[in-house]
């Protein structure tokens, strides 16, 4: 599913048109990228957590010729179901 097909979805299950359930979707999605950019949690109750992750130095290889680089360390974004998404898919 693409963000299109998801603001149609949405659109008709709350019963809105699909102009205001893009708004709703891309306010979600705005709102859950400049919390994770302070490096705060997002919690939706039953469905996941938003959060950032902070990942270690590591070494690796590079693919094509072999050479050890170093990959230095990093922030990502992560996401950790929730049980009922979790019940949900099983």
């Amino acid at each position: 599913m693409n963000k299109t097909e998801l603001v149609v979805l949405v659109a008709d299950k709350a019963e809105v048109t699909q102009v205001i359930a893009e708004k709703v979707v891309n306010s979600f999605v705005d709102v859950v990228t400049e919390t994770l950019s302070k490096e705060e949690k997002v919690v939706v109750t039953g469905f996941g957590t938003f959060e950032v992750r902070n990942r270690v130095a590591r070494r690796g290889k590079n693919p094509r010729t072999g050479e050890e680089i170093i990959v230095p360390a990093q922030k990502t974004p992560a996401f950790k179901a929730g049980k009922l998404l979790k019940d949900a898919v099983k």
